[in-house]
């Protein structure tokens, strides 16, 4: 196993786990195992050869292909073997303008004039 996964960025995962089966599981339960087709910056996932199971794990449906929005991704399970295939990657901390490490000019406050309520 990788010593530094946690340097692993996970669009980075996703990207070289294209071609690979994996299971997706939503917030709401339902799970859908299928081969990885892609996915794009905001971890919209396209599934091909799907088998999809209900929340109960009751009911199951075999489709064609999916696509899954990102925002309703509970977890994901990758095979171990393409895990260990992902570049490391520098993760390096945005920085703002001018050094002060965020937006606005630095003087804080919450503009406008005079102090306190207004009358």
């Amino acid at each position: 196993r990788r010593e530094h996964a946690g340097r692993m960025l996970p669009l980075s995962l996703l990207r070289t786990a294209t071609g690979n089966p994996m299971l997706v599981e939503l917030k709401n339960g339902e799970t859908f195992n299928g081969t990885l087709v892609g996915c794009d910056t905001w971890m919209n996932i396209s599934l091909k050869e799907v088998i999809c199971t209900s929340r109960d794990g009751d009911r199951f449906w075999r489709l064609p292909e999916v696509i899954i929005r990102g925002n309703n991704v509970k977890y994901l399970r990758i095979p171990e073997e393409v895990i260990d295939m992902v570049p490391e990657e520098e993760i390096k901390a945005p920085q703002g303008k001018g050094g002060k490490g965020g937006k606005g000019d630095g003087r804080g406050g919450r503009g406008g004039k005079g102090e306190g309520r207004g009358g």
